[in-house]
């Protein structure tokens, strides 16, 4: 479809593989199915869930909301609930805002969905964005814990609107609505520069993952597992190298999965378990970067 290779594909990015969901499955229907795995790990019905946050910048539409159409399919009732946009950096940020609703005492579960069907929104004749992004989803569920041994530690976030013209879709919104114009000019198709992304995301979740652990007492030699987003391999390897992250504490499945944007992070904890890789009481850092620009990094120690 473009000018490129496997070769090519593979050796500037790391990826051998995506996944693309068939027509007419919606973001919904993946986060539905997320969710449903995640509360048969759980052992519980979906009616148990009180909130839930779905990070997206794919919703099915622009309303209602991505969460309500999940809550109806798992039979969440009485559940509420709202769809997160921070696009790569999506899932740190839901994963924070359901914390702090357990911490405050306003509820007991939280389902937290990050999931994107990214093949929607490419231009499948820009190399430079298509041979980047696939489909996935994936949820946690946060409860209330005792103690210190295991749960959510701390976070720094961070947002740099000067990059939100660097990694965006300009169509679509209230600033240009669908037009024929629109369409024609492929304004609703992710657009990206590649160079000045890279640069900038290497640079700020390095920064913000020392931040993180300065204020925490943590030595990168502390941290146990490093989950950064899957955006691209080199951009996961540069960033572990300026924090001294060796790269057998990394997870990286960028290979399998390509950037599935809100979904990478909980699909890497996935390939994690899956791997026997991560454990209860692990002290592990996700870092994240995203359009807008949207950064994150957070640490916390793993309980299931």
């Amino acid at each position: 479809m473009v000018n490129t290779n496997d070769e090519w594909i593979t050796e500037r990015t790391g990826i051998r593989e995506r996944h693309i969901a068939e027509k007419g499955v919606a973001t919904s229907d993946l986060a539905t199915e997320a969710a449903r795995n995640c509360l048969s790990a759980r052992g519980i019905a979906g009616d148990e869930v009180e909130v839930i946050v779905v990070a997206t910048v794919t919703p099915d539409m622009m309303f209602p909301a991505t969460a309500c159409l999940v809550q109806e399919k798992i039979s969440a009732k009485g559940a509420w609930g709202f769809d997160l946009s921070a696009a790569c950096s999506g899932f740190p940020y839901a994963l924070q805002v359901g914390a702090k609703l357990v911490e405050s005492g306003a509820n007991q579960k939280v389902m937290v969905i990050g999931a994107d069907v990214m093949s929607s929104i490419l231009d499948y004749t820009d190399r430079s964005t298509c041979i980047l992004f696939g489909d996935g989803a994936g949820a946690v569920l946060i409860e209330p814990c005792i103690g210190d041994e295991v749960g959510l530690v701390d976070f720094v976030h961070e947002i740099d609107g000067s990059g939100a013209s660097s990694l965006y879709m300009p169509g679509g919104g209230s600033l240009h609505p669908c037009t024929a114009e629109t369409v024609a000019a492929k304004m609703h198709f992710v657009h990206q520069e590649g160079g000045a992304v890279f640069k900038v995301a290497v640079r700020k979740m390095a920064e913000l993952s020392e931040t993180l652990l300065a204020r925490n007492g943590l030595t990168a030699a502390e941290i146990d597992l490093f989950i950064p987003h899957q955006a691209n391999k080199r951009i996961i390897l540069a960033t572990a190298e300026r924090l001294g992250m060796p790269e057998d504490k990394i997870v990286i499945n960028i290979g399998e999965y390509g950037n599935t944007t809100a979904a990478t992070i909980p699909l890497a904890m996935q390939t994690a378990l899956d791997q026997g890789r991560l454990k209860r009481g692990m002290t592990v850092l996700l870092a994240s970067f995203g359009g807008g620009y949207t950064i994150g990094a957070t640490l916390l120690r793993w309980e299931m």
